[in-house]
This record gives structure tokens, sequence and C-alpha cells, in this order.
């Protein structure tokens, strides 16, 4: 008998789960959906990797079924929402579930139509959702189930005036759904407002990582941390994760990886939307072996399969931690994390072990294979930073010619 089954969940959605082969539901989806079905309000918190997405997907379904309008699913990054278009897309294909995935880097004209269309799901980043409600291409009015995913970044400083000009906006009388891995006090006091009456199911505390995962941290002086790195590929198969801190570290890493003999694929925020799919395409089907990215990809990857994922440099934040190897030992599987820090950052290794509650095994460091000559990356730090100072200000600088010209014109 299916284990999903006995959930409330009506039959045709039951016939999706079963053609997806989803036998077992997680212990998020177990206790999340019932009460989800139900239309109450929820704050979800789990490990990631542990089905969130169909934990609110299959009751905002059956919910729509039931009362119409149409339902709103809020993810920080551009990755995350296609991931989560993917499975609403599977789990609705046999009646026809029309979405519509509303992110930065994509055409506008191309968004309209799929609003236009008038889609049952709509899945959004913030930012590119205010441009179309700014330019009132949509209209939010219809929304009766709302989902904050990766709640806790949704809601931080910097997406918190985003996400009020948005709930402005959807009517109040809708069901508000919250998940996350990490979900700090002061969070959870801001969700409230937004909510009635939630319920709160929490599989794990807040900094919970994942048993399978075997975690290692090793203390290597900044120059030797690409020396370790090409040890660490040589003694693994299979993919490799590696977070940096900076775009340009990532971009840099990468060419790096590259003349070690490695495919390679960078993704940072700098990177267009395609060059974006590319890299994550490219790294599930095995084009790339290794994928180097900022913490635009911690919450953004749901790749099934990769071993390990290294810490090239510590995330700025002991939360994006969880986030960052919660990559690997996905859906039961093992995998393991491996973290680099400098010798002055045993501070950040300590917010980082206060954070998940356990102490990172310190490894001795190994024999590190001979430094090697490394062609000197075609851009320095300096003229990358001249670049993007070039791009961002292109427009401002158009704009004071054009109205210094005008000016001339006017009073010649």
């Amino acid at each position: 008998m299916n284990g999903f089954h006995g959930l409330g969940i009506a039959p045709r959605l039951l016939e999706a789960i079963d053609r997806l082969k989803f036998t077992e539901p997680t212990p998020i989806q177990e206790r999340s959906i019932p009460v989800a079905i139900e239309g109450k309000d929820l704050i979800g918190i789990a490990q990631t990797g542990t089905g969130k997405t169909l934990a609110f997907g299959i009751p905002m379904l059956q919910r729509l079924a039931q009362v119409g309008g149409c339902g709103l699913v809020l993810l920080p990054t551009r990755e995350l929402a296609i991931q989560v278009d993917e499975a609403f897309t599977e789990l609705g294909r046999s009646f026809g579930l029309r979405t519509a995935v509303l992110i930065g880097g994509a055409s506008m004209s191309v968004q309209r139509q799929y609003i236009k269309q008038k889609p049952h799901v709509i899945i959004a980043t913030p930012g590119r959702l205010i441009d179309h409600l700014e330019q009132h291409f949509i209209d939010l009015g219809d929304v009766r189930v709302l989902v904050l995913d990766e709640a806790d970044r949704m809601l931080d400083m910097g997406f918190a005036p985003q996400i009020n000009k948005i709930l402005a906006a959807v009517p109040r009388n809708r069901q508000t759904m919250l998940f996350s891995a990490t979900m700090p006090k002061e969070i959870v006091a801001i969700a409230q407002h937004h909510m009635k009456l939630p319920i709160s199911v929490e599989i794990a505390r807040p900094g919970t990582t994942v048993d399978q995962v075997t975690q290692e941290l090793f203390f290597v002086s900044k120059e030797d941390k690409g020396r370790l790195l090409e040890l660490l590929l040589q003694q693994t198969i299979g993919p490799v994760l590696v977070f940096t801190r900076t775009k340009y570290g990532a971009k840099r890493l990468a060419y790096k990886v590259r003349t070690m003999g490695h495919e390679a694929a960078e993704i940072h925020s700098d990177r267009s939307l395609p060059q974006r799919k590319d890299a994550m395409g490219g790294f599930k089907s095995g084009k790339y072996r290794v994928l180097i990215a900022t913490d635009i990809a911690a919450r953004g990857i749901d790749v099934t399969g990769i071993e390990a994922v290294v810490n090239f440099d510590l995330p700025t934040h002991a939360e994006d931690y969880v986030h960052r190897i919660g990559r690997t030992a996905r859906a039961g599987r093992t995998g393991r994390a491996v973290s680099f820090a400098t010798f002055d950052q045993q501070q950040d290794v300590r917010s980082i072990e206060r954070f998940i509650r356990a102490t990172l095994p310190v490894k001795p460091l190994p024999k590190l294979p001979p430094a090697r000559y490394e062609p000197r990356h075609p851009m320095s730090r300096q003229a990358y930073g001249r670049q993007r100072g070039r791009v961002d200000s292109r427009n401002r600088g158009y704009q004071r010619r054009s109205r210094s010209s005008f000016t001339r014109r006017r009073y010649r």
C-alpha cells in the first residue's frame, strides 16, 4: 500500500504520485500535508533534501481544485524557481496544470504571455514579480494559497521590503505556508504577523545537519587551498560542488580547476540566465564534473548524487553552512562535506559549530601535490571590478549625457 494513502490526498493526485514512483512520504511531508490540505497556515522546518517541495506542492494543488483561484510560490533564486516549476509540472502533468515562472534574466514579454494564459500556479522571485506588478502586467487578487520557500532568506532584511509589497497585493483571506531548513526566532515573529494561527511542524531543530553527511575540516593557508582542492578532486570520483564567498573567487577558481584537467562550470549572480542554465544542466547531465558556486546556489541546487561539497571559502553566515552541505546526501544517500579554513578563521569555525551544535572534526593536512605552474587568469580582480563598474553605471552615465545634451540643445 502506498505510504501517501491516509494523508487526505485526492485520488487523482495519488495517481500522479504513484506514477512518479514516490512510495513513502518523508517526515515533513507526512506531518505537513494533512494540515495544509485542511487550509491551515503552516510553518515547516526541516533539513534540506527532505522533500519540502512536495510537502507544499501536493496540498496547494488540492486546495486550488477545491476553492479555485491560483497559487503563488516565492523563492530566493532563479535556480530554485526553475526546479520547483519542474516538480509542479511533473505532478500536474496528467490534469493540464499551467504554471508561470517569473524570474530575472528571462524575457518579460514571454512571461507576460504566460500570465495571459491564466496559470494555476505562479512561481516567482520577488524582484521580477514586483516588476510585473509595477507595470500592471499581473493581478494577484486571485491568489488563494501563498508559499514562501526558504522563508528565512525570503524574510530577512534584504527581502522583507519586497515581501511586504507583495503581501499588500494578495488577498488577506488566503492560506500561507512557510518552509525552510532554518528559522530564527526573529524571522518567525515577522512571519506570524502575516499568518493566521500558524501551525508549526518542526522535523529537526534549526541548524540540524543530515546524519548521512561526513563532515571534515582542514586548516590550511590561503596559498595552499588550491593544492588541497586538487588533491580532493583526485581522490573523488563523482560530481563535486565547490562554494566560494565571492563572484570573482568563483570565476577565478573555475579557471584554475579547468587547468587541472577537470570539466568545470561556474554559477553566480554575474552569469546570465542561459549561462546559469547551462552550468546547472551540464552539472546534472555529467558534462561538468565540478560546479563552482557562490551562496546563490546554496539553496538552488537539487542534484541527486553529488559526492562531495567543498567549502573552499567558509560562508559569511553560519546558517548558510547547513544549506551548503545539504546539497549532498540527499534522498537518503551518503555524502561528504569538506571545509577549508585559514588559521585566522577559528572564530568563524566556532560560529558554525555553535549553530549546528556540533564540533567539526579537524583532519590533519595531507601531503599536497607539488605546486604547479598556474596560467594567470585572463582578468585580474581590479579589471573584473572595473568591468562590473562600467556595466552597473552604463545606464546612469547614458542618462546624464542625455540630459546634458538636451540642455545644450535647448539653450544653444
